[in-house]
């Protein structure tokens, strides 16, 4: 009798557990995502107007079962997912702590909330820092002495005066949290086959331990200063000789010393969970040193992502957007991340300039198509030269301080990236949005709260009519002439 009763027990939870499956189930397919009863606020930023990230109109949809081939639409569909946002930002480098520290205290306090506020500001949350000096710092330096392959000389206390002081200033902006990843320009000049920081050069084998060592310390250091360090990328540009901070590394001494030294030595010192980005170069040679790294399971199990730049347009060719698709297809189990743009040549004259945001746009829409996480924006600041950088590289940041007078410059730039970085946060989901003309570029993302963000640009001369259609819903709108504008739904 007691075994049949425990028989019974045992198909009547069975019973229990199935009408629970199959409401839960009902649940989900009564819950598609549906745009009735929604509204979309459209926020603006045009060329020839005042609109810069303005609320220009709230509309209302309508039923829309078939739009027809002479309309123009934006096809959303929120039950595709891809992707989830890690986040936006920019980089905090010497040059932009020196920037800041230039500016009267209002100025200060108006920049942080620009940039790190999410209600007042475009809410950045992703961040890029550099370990030892870069191009963009006042001079070359670095944390250790001469020789001194034990670092028991290594210090960051140049990074005190000016950029440890501002990355906690900006990570109190951003509410107390900030993600932040670093990356090296150059080891000592002592550890290189030319033995000099800048022309490139190579890392001597007989300081691979202790050039792995430095990333340790440099965490270590930072962190004890309450800085805490998210990421590392393992050389920025290792392909490129330049005059500035540089080191080279072929596909194949990138994955070495991945496997057999950088690797084994974050997770000897606990930092297993450091996320570690290799790359950090152009697009153009993208694929070669992922497949290299990655097929390669002994250094593939170190890598977090692969890290990219947009500067193969240095050629004269375009942004090569199919290479990062193809690495996302090749590898989905590693993440992809854009940690470095600017344009390039500065020009006081070309603040203005209505291309220096098309570009940020025309990237970020692709780069965000093509599977990546997070996206990251050279210097945050720079003053009315371009600079300080110490080898005359001087370039475009989205915003500029102009030191002779105490006042700040926000170019097109911000602005733009503030269509992706204000409505589109961390933990957000990639959705389907499909443009019906290639006049119209377009992303879209599904917020933690259930929010949508599409975010829709134009970069021709006229303004086009088109309708954001979800599931049989329509809301007719306008994109401007060389505008960008997100719709945000709920």
């Amino acid at each position: 009798m007691k075994r049949r009763f425990i028989r019974l027990y045992y198909v009547f939870a069975a019973l229990v557990l199935l009408s629970v499956q199959q409401a839960t189930a009902q649940k989900k397919v009564g819950t598609a995502y549906s745009a009735a009863n929604k509204s979309v606020k459209v926020y603006v930023t045009a060329k020839g107007t005042d609109d810069r990230m303005k609320q220009t109109a709230t509309l209302t949809f309508t039923s829309n079962p078939q739009p027809v081939e002479t309309e123009v639409a934006i096809f959303v569909d929120p039950s595709k997912t891809f992707q989830t946002m890690l986040g936006i930002g920019g980089a905090l480098t010497d040059a932009a702590a020196e920037t800041f520290y230039k500016l009267p205290k209002d100025k200060q306090k108006e920049f942080l909330t620009a940039y790190f506020d999410k209600d007042k500001g475009i809410g950045y949350t992703l961040g890029r820092t550099s370990i030892q000096s870069s191009d963009f710092s006042s001079e070359s330096y670095s944390y250790v002495k001469n020789n001194d392959a034990s670092l028991k000389s290594f210090d960051v206390s140049h990074d005190k005066k000016y950029r440890i002081p501002f990355i906690k200033a900006v990570t109190a902006a951003a509410g107390g949290k900030l993600t932040l990843f670093a990356s090296p320009w150059s080891p000592p000049a002592w550890m290189k086959t030319n033995g000099d920081v800048l022309h490139g050069g190579k890392l001597l084998p007989k300081y691979d331990q202790s050039w792995a060592n430095f990333y340790v310390k440099f965490v270590q250091a930072y962190e004890k200063l309450g800085i805490p360090i998210w990421g590392l990328s393992v050389q920025n540009e290792p392909m490129a000789t330049q005059t500035w901070e540089s080191c080279l590394y072929t596909a194949e001494d990138e994955r070495d010393f991945i496997k057999n030294f950088l690797g084994p030595t974050l997770y000897k010192a606990g930092m297993a969970g450091k996320k570690l980005i290799a790359w950090d170069h152009n697009r153009d040679l993208m694929y070669q040193r992922a497949s290299t790294i990655l097929e390669d399971p002994a250094a593939a199990k170190y890598v977090w992502g692969i890290g990219f730049h947009w500067y193969e347009t240095w050629t004269g060719a375009g942004m090569n957007f199919e290479n990062t698709r193809l690495v996302a297809k090749a590898f989905p189990d590693k993440k992809l991340i854009f940690t470095e743009g600017c344009v390039e040549k500065f020009d006081f004259n070309r603040l203005n300039d209505w291309a220096l945001g098309e570009r940020y746009g025309l990237s970020m829409m692709n780069d965000f198509n093509a599977g990546t996480v997070g996206w990251t924006d050279w210097n945050i600041l720079l003053d009315e030269k371009g600079g300080p950088n110490h080898v005359g590289n001087f370039c475009f940041a989205p915003v500029h301080a102009d030191t002779r007078n105490g006042s700040l410059i926000y170019t097109n730039s911000y602005y733009y990236m503030g269509h992706f970085s204000k409505f589109i946060h961390p933990g957000a989901k990639r959705i389907v949005s499909s443009a019906s003309r290639d006049k119209l570029l377009t992303t879209a993302y599904i917020n933690p709260d259930g929010k949508l963000a599409v975010v829709v640009m134009n970069r021709g001369d006229e303004n086009i009519d088109y309708s954001l259609w979800i599931k049989g819903k329509a809301a007719k709108t306008t994109s401007l002439a060389h505008s960008i504008t997100t719709l945000v739904v709920e």
